[in-house]
């Protein structure tokens, strides 16, 4: 199926300039995600999250990101989960925000690691009590032979912690990504597009190169 071009947006950009860029990438990206949820954007926060296998095999897929700081990107996974299971194969991911509406997109690439149980008891306490009996309830990654036996397990959960508080899974928590190089890109008209990479020094300073687009 060919894609029509009249769903090629032809965005027409404000220009992104070396001298108009925060030396720190986090502060750059601070000040876009703040444009993006002053605009309306629906969930700014959602990011493409891309890992890969031992062997090669790669895997994308949204995820919400939860924090974001001097520390890194922190999202959270079932540990037993097809990213979390390449997680430990190959700890090196990328992260994509495709902000689309505003001509935007910022791509985080680094390793990413497991936080601290206390950090995941705080965010999982912090969500609603049907979002904590699902992260018990679901397996995920792995085949079922029907929805009614995602019910099923709810129900179950439901039932075992009907008179208690729903404590942190064993096998769930979250990931924290590590920054080493951050892409900020900006639409221009006919695609001329403004590109540019930070990349960490080896004294955690950065570098800040102009890319083709």
């Amino acid at each position: 199926m060919d894609i029509p071009e009249t769903l090629q947006q032809d965005f027409s950009g404000a220009p992104l300039r070396r001298d108009s860029l925060d030396p720190d990438p986090l502060k750059q990206f601070e000040s876009w995600f703040k444009q993006a949820l002053e605009s309306d954007y629906s969930a700014p926060n959602a990011v493409s999250l891309a890992t890969s296998s031992s062997n090669g095999e790669p895997s994308v897929r949204t995820v919400l990101v939860k924090q974001f700081d001097t520390e890194g990107f922190v999202f959270y996974t079932n540990y037993n989960s097809t990213k979390a299971t390449q997680i430990e194969q190959t700890a090196s991911v990328s992260l994509l925000f495709p902000w689309v509406e505003l001509g935007r997109q910022v791509i985080i690439s680094g390793p990413a690691n497991k936080i601290s149980r206390e950090a995941s008891a705080r965010y999982f306490h912090s969500r609603s009590r049907g979002s904590q009996l699902s992260a018990w309830s679901s397996q995920q990654s792995c085949p079922v032979d029907s929805r009614r036996e995602l019910e099923d397990a709810l129900q179950d959960i439901e039932r075992r912690f009907s008179s208690d508080a729903v404590p942190l899974p064993q096998f769930w928590g979250g990931y924290r990504v590590h920054a080493l190089t951050y892409e900020f890109w900006q639409s221009r008209p006919d695609r001329l597009h403004d590109r540019f990479r930070y990349t960490r020094g080896v004294d955690n300073d950065w570098g800040i190169t102009r890319l083709s687009p």
